[in-house]
This record gives structure tokens, sequence and C-alpha cells, in this order.
């Protein structure tokens, strides 16, 4: 997202409001909202490396955005989100047992998802609406979002806060995006491979059983 918005642009604002551009920045990426919330992060991290802004006040910031954000993202899908991802599966051909079975699997999986998802491009965005959807309990939820932000937020400025002081801020933000998008392409085959070789077992068992019903009424 952040090459919609040049990253001199991004780091102007980040001078310009200073904490609140963290804080607004990962909580409106949080809700969805295309802002470049980590690239925000990065830019206020890096800054504080620079004497610019208060490290602890740059970190506390992003915590409180990234928690707050994924708070809200997870009501949203817990009152809203079924029937509109029944709707955006539908636009890509996902049987409704198969988004169940999606939900289940990320039932399983809830906790470490919303954990890790922090780390992942579009995961962190999603992976809150997600557990609304689920139904994952809200003090479960709860607790497992602050870890994740909490960590989430010290790796991303203490990152740009101690290696800003040795490389540049635009080779920070290209480490980062592609550490993120790596990741999001795993979860991505992590996903889909079970999902399209249940789609195939489907498939051969439709294809087989006229076969068989037409053996046992000729027999």
């Amino acid at each position: 997202m952040s090459d919609l918005i040049s990253l001199e642009t991004i780091e102007e604002i980040a001078q310009q409001y200073g904490y609140w551009a963290v804080f607004l920045g990962i909580l409106l990426e949080n809700l969805g909202i295309p802002i470049p919330g980590e690239t925000v992060t990065l830019a206020g991290g890096f800054l504080a490396g620079s004497d610019q802004l208060n490290y602890w006040l740059v970190l506390a910031n992003a915590v409180l955005g990234a928690t707050l954000g994924g708070n809200f993202g997870y009501w949203i899908g817990r009152y809203g989100g079924w029937p509109l991802l029944l709707k955006i599966g539908q636009l890509f051909r996902f049987r409704e047992e198969q988004l169940a079975s999606l939900r289940e699997q990320f039932s399983k999986n809830a906790a470490k998802t919303v954990f890790v998802g922090r780390f992942i491009a579009l995961l962190r965005v999603f992976a809150s609406p997600l557990a609304g959807i689920a139904e994952m309990p809200y003090p479960q939820f709860l607790l497992y979002n602050t870890l994740g932000a909490v960590a989430w937020a010290s790796v991303m400025v203490t990152l740009s806060y101690v290696a800003g002081q040795i490389v540049p801020l635009e080779k920070l933000v290209e480490w980062a995006s592609r550490f993120a998008l790596l990741s999001f392409l795993v979860v991505v085959a992590w996903i889909a491979i079970p999902l399209w070789w249940e789609s195939r077992k489907a498939k051969e068992v439709a294809e087989v059983t006229p076969v068989v019903e037409e053996n046992a009424a000729d027999g």
C-alpha cells in the first residue's frame, strides 16, 4: 500500500503529526482502510532513532493503535462478517461448505493466527475480523491480540530505531515488505492447498458415484 503513497510523503506525515500518525496509521490499517500503517510505524521508529521522536512514545502509540484496531476488527467480524464472507466467497466460487471448513480450521488455530498474523501482510488486517467470524472467545482474543500487538510493535519500532541509524529508511521498508509478502504467500499456500485437495476429492467422488450406481443397477 505504500506504493500508492511515496515514502517521502509518509515520512513527512510522521514528522508533522508524530505519535498521532503512528497511532492512527496502524489503527486504520487494522480496520481495512488503505493506510500503510506498518510503514508509518517504521518511519516513527526511524525518527526516534534520529532523536526527532521519543522511542517509548512511538512504541506505546504503535501498541495502542494495533490493539484497538484489532478489537474493532474483531467486533466487526463478530456481528456482520460471516454474511459478507459468504458474498466474497461467491465471487471466487467458494462453496459455503468450504468457507465453513475454513472457519473451523481457523478456530482450531485462532490463537496462533491472531498472534503471528501481526507479522504477515494482509493477514494483519483480516485476522481480527476472522477471529470474530469464527466466534473466538473474546477474552482469548483480547489476550493474543494484545500480545501480538506488543510483539509486532516492539520488533518494528526497535528494528527501525536501531537499524535506521545504519541503513536508510527505504531499505528497512523494503526488507519488511519482502518478509511480509513471503509470509503471506506461505499462508495462502497453507490455506489454498487443502481447499484444492478437498475440492479435487469431492469431484472424484462425484464422478465415481454415477458409475457405481449404474453397475449396481445392472447387477
